[in-house]
């Protein structure tokens, strides 16, 4: 079972458990569903998904929806809401994980070149941290530097994995570009062949970064688009991830078949044979995104479009003119619609990944 090495069982895990996770994941040829969390409530469907298919799980918040977990009256001209909504949601997190009796990834998403503020704020609560504790407060952070040149983005991932070695930290990053929309960055219009990692790119990584640290992965572009799109316009190739590991493997002399720790980014609307190929090919971590946030609606939705007639005033609906609505109105039963149909498409993820009964 996944939890068999490592020291701790259930709750937010660090530095040598994250590391043995992803080596069993790729031994046993399942990938980890990263959910972007931006609410308690979002926090627990997730959670609650996993604790019921018996599966490890990764949290992640992203730059603006860390700002949301701040608060959206909160400025962030500097990225103050984003550090302390992320430093909140962490420490949140953290709180309440260890009830749901599985282990815990809590990580950090794309942080692109304009937002590396918000990266050094949220390190700075890790070194912070890791002076009370022993451990940094976020297991693992991601820097997303693929829209820049890619001598400058291997070297500044360095700086920054140099930064979090000393506290065992995991550090993923990306190179070629996903396509799509996501949280504010925009790469509807780039270059189809900007979407395709060279093999060469990825063992000069592996090289750079494994001097530095082992606790690294890599987003490489196959094709990702972020979002949901009509069949037949995204051209995934996964088999591309397996040419990337074969040559690692050969030019670094590693032993393993799968050297590289991989990453599925736009993964919502990807064919359920899409995953599995890519997982066979050393994929440990798939972002699912826009498919959670359309799920986390319908509850909501259905649930207002069913009970409309009882939501229309605090009193009075079709029993009666006298008749209360709190019962109806009353946050924490809408809002609960929206986690069990999240919690449910969080499931079917565990399922399509094969990461339910690892544990």
């Amino acid at each position: 079972m996944a939890t068999a090495d490592l020291s701790r069982k259930t709750g937010v895990i660090v530095g040598d458990d994250v590391l043995k996770l992803f080596k069993y994941a790729q031994d046993k040829e399942f990938a980890i569903p990263a959910i972007n969390v931006t609410s308690s409530s979002t926090v627990v469907a997730s959670l609650e998904a996993a604790r019921d298919k018996k599966a490890p799980i990764i949290l992640q918040m992203s730059q603006g929806g860390s700002a949301y977990f701040a608060g959206k009256g909160v400025a962030n001209d500097k990225q103050q809401a984003s550090i302390a909504g992320a430093v909140a949601g962490a420490q949140y997190i953290r709180s309440i994980a260890s009830s749901y009796d599985i282990p815990v990834i809590l990580h950090t998403d794309h942080c692109a070149k304009k937002l590396l503020p918000w990266l050094d704020g949220m390190m700075d609560a890790d070194e912070k941290y890791f002076k009370e504790h022993g451990e940094p407060l976020f297991s693992s952070h991601m820097i997303d530097l693929s829209e820049e040149e890619v001598d400058f983005n291997i070297q500044t991932t360095a700086k920054y994995l140099k930064r979090a070695a000393p506290m065992k930290q995991w550090l993923e990053m990306e190179i070629g570009i996903t396509g799509g929309e996501e949280d504010g960055v925009n790469n509807e219009d780039v270059d189809n062949n900007s979407l395709y990692t060279q093999p060469e790119d990825i063992l000069n990584i592996y090289q750079t970064l494994s001097a530095i640290s082992p606790y690294f992965s890599i987003a490489a572009g196959f094709g990702n688009v972020h979002g949901v799109y009509k069949p037949g316009n995204v051209k995934l190739h996964p088999e591309l991830l397996g040419k990337h590991q074969a040559h690692v493997k050969e030019k670094a002399g590693s032993k393993g078949d799968k050297p590289v720790f991989l990453v599925f980014h736009g993964g919502s609307g990807s064919a359920k044979s899409e995953f599995k190929e890519a997982i066979s090919h050393g994929v440990v971590k798939v972002n699912l995104d826009t498919d959670l946030q359309y799920a986390y609606l319908t509850g909501i939705r259905d649930y207002v479009l069913k009970k409309k007639d009882f939501i229309m005033s605090q009193v009075g609906n079709p029993d009666g003119a006298d008749k209360p609505n709190k019962k109806y109105f009353d946050p924490r039963v809408w809002v609960r619609e929206g986690e069990k149909t999240m919690t449910a498409r969080v499931q079917e993820g565990l399922v399509d990944f094969n990461t339910a009964n690892q544990l």
